[in-house]
């Protein structure tokens, strides 16, 4: 008897020890990672180039045989994509250059769909961008492979064979090729900020992988190599790195272009480059006012924006001023985008000031307001390259709180925020672009110069930038979305709380703080409101409330 209730309990154990396994195998099949996808770890890449083929691997290669090649459908001839994962379970879609912006959606591994959005046209090789959302249904699957391009309309959702998707976070991106050699741009090889590692520790590699080149230099997110030997037809030509000691090749969505005889164009003294996102409301004004001040092109580095940003661009050029976007849709590359402005520029631009669209250059000494375009664009500028071989410029940054304001100022940021914090934070900087050393490194709006060139700080009762950083809520809130820099900690992100580059008070959601309204409030200063009044206002109407130009606008 107790031999047979012995061995009842021993199968009872059995069972429950065997139902567990089982439901926790089923259960570990479909979990969601919680880490966010940045950090999920690309596979290596092994001893073949698969990331610079645009076509399938021959079938003798069986390193290859988890790659695979996709189309896109229902367009009459096939036609390639290249699909690469962004944050926030975002897919961004690449397809060919003069792609048809029609109705289409994404289809996935599993059969699911999810619509695609037009994102924007890279404006270097001419191809065409899509973005759809990774369906929760993908989410649980490992690896993920990138979906194919359909029209909406489509019935066959039959499976199909594609590579995997590529990582935002592990990828060749960008290039653009000077006079004397190719710049490349390419994430998650330098990880850290100023990383410089050995140049000798990298090839560029061209074509199918049979052409490689030294590389030259390595810091942050840029290196540079010479121009391959090659011969260059019509078909595009992809570029990418190799890391030499892994001998990896890192998956590349970048092309490489032969350089281009420039023509001599009249070079501008002074310019503005700055990233945005959704800043259509805000553009004009500022703009208007630093067009004031002696600032003759704008160069912006669009993140991806969806708001009226090209209405507002198109508005102002048709106005007068020269507002040119570039379409640079790559998650939190701002000093890359900095970098390449560096040498984009050079050929249009002498200097160029780096300041965001909540960033207004300005001077308390009244003096400079009667010709403040003469004397930021002539004095300070040509006389500080000239005589003192002055290769930037710094200017000390006060940061503006909320001033009571519940929402945006419909008289613009100028007009609405008037209270500061009292202590300078930080700097910006005008840079003269024959100055910046040959590495393109830069953080944050200042550049590395070469060695024959200094930078010059300016005191703060001559030049100041306001920046209207901490504006009311439903603006501000909006900076959870994502951080531009490569090397900030995104706000949501629970890591460095005492970093200076989190707000003071600020948790890690987005949730308004208690008295929000009145924080970093500690000095009042309305220098730049009633000057802007001055050059861009109306009080005509009967409440003497000044009207500004930028405001007229319907945006």
């Amino acid at each position: 008897m107790r031999r047979r209730v012995r061995a009842t309990f021993i199968f009872a154990l059995l069972a429950l020890f065997l139902l567990f396994a089982f439901f926790s195998l089923h259960l570990s099949r479909y979990q969601i990672l919680k880490k966010d996808i940045q950090n999920l770890t690309p596979r290596p890449l092994h001893t073949i180039n698969y990331a610079i083929l645009d076509n399938p691997p021959p079938p003798h290669v069986p390193q290859l045989s988890h790659l695979r090649t996709r189309h896109v459908s229902s367009i009459g001839d096939s036609i390639a994509t290249v699909s690469v994962l962004l944050p926030a379970w975002e897919v961004l879609v690449i397809a060919s250059p003069d792609f048809a912006q029609l109705d289409y959606s994404c289809l996935f591994q599993n059969k699911h769909t999810s619509p695609a959005t037009f994102s924007g046209v890279l404006p270097f090789t001419n191809r065409t961008t899509f973005k759809c959302v990774l369906p929760n249904s993908v989410r649980r699957l490992r690896p993920f492979f990138q979906p194919v391009l359909i029209r909406s309309s489509e019935v066959d959702q039959s499976p199909v064979k594609t590579a995997e998707l590529i990582r935002w976070n592990f990828m060749a991106y960008e290039s653009f090729s000077t006079e004397h050699d190719v710049v490349l741009f390419v994430k998650g090889v330098n990880n850290r900020q100023g990383t410089k590692r050995s140049p000798s520790e990298f090839r560029c590699v061209f074509g199918d992988g049979s052409v490689k080149t030294s590389v030259t230099s390595s810091i942050q997110e840029v290196f540079r190599c010479p121009h391959p030997e090659l011969r260059v037809d019509e078909e595009r030509i992809k570029i990418s790195l190799e890391i030499v000691a892994k001998n990896v090749v890192v998956p590349t969505l970048a092309y490489y272009m032969p350089p281009r005889p420039t023509k001599e164009a009249h070079k501008s003294l002074l310019c503005a480059c700055t990233m945005v996102y959704n800043v259509a409301k805000f553009l004009r004004e500022w703009v208007m006012y630093h067009s004031k001040i002696g600032v003759q092109n704008f160069i912006l580095y669009d993140n991806g924006s969806d708001d009226d940003l090209p209405k507002v661009v198109n508005e102002l050029n048709e106005e007068g001023y020269n507002v040119t976007t570039i379409f640079w849709i790559w998650p939190k590359t701002q000093e890359a985008g900095f970098s390449h402005s560096a040498i984009y520029a050079n050929h249009s631009c002498t200097w160029i000031m780096y300041l965001d669209v909540d960033e207004f250059l300005f001077s308390p000494n009244p003096t400079w307001h009667t010709s403040s375009n003469n004397i930021l664009s002539s004095h300070l500028l040509k006389t500080s390259q000239h005589r003192w071989n002055i290769g930037q410029v710094m200017i000390r940054c006060n940061e503006f709180g909320p001033s009571n304001q519940t929402s945006h100022p419909v008289e613009g940021v100028t007009q609405g925020y008037t209270c500061r914090r009292k202590i300078e934070q930080r700097h910006k900087s005008i840079v003269l672009l024959n100055a910046v050393h040959l590495s393109l490194l830069n953080v944050i709006h200042h550049f590395e110069l070469k060695d024959n060139f200094r930078s010059k700080q300016i005191g703060t009762e001559k030049l100041v930038v306001n920046h209207y950083k901490y504006q009311a809520w439903s603006e501000f809130r909006t900076k959870f979305r994502r951080r531009v820099s490569a090397y900030v900690v995104d706000w949501m992100q629970a890591v460095n709380p005492m970093s200076k580059d989190r707000t003071p008070g600020l948790g890690f959601d987005p949730i308004e703080p208690e008295g929000w309204v009145n924080k970093f409030c500690e000095v009042r200063d309305d220098g730049l409101k009633l000057l802007t009044q001055k050059w861009f206002g109306s009080n005509s109407n009967a409440s003497h409330q000044h009207t500004m130009a930028w405001a007229a606008k319907d945006i």
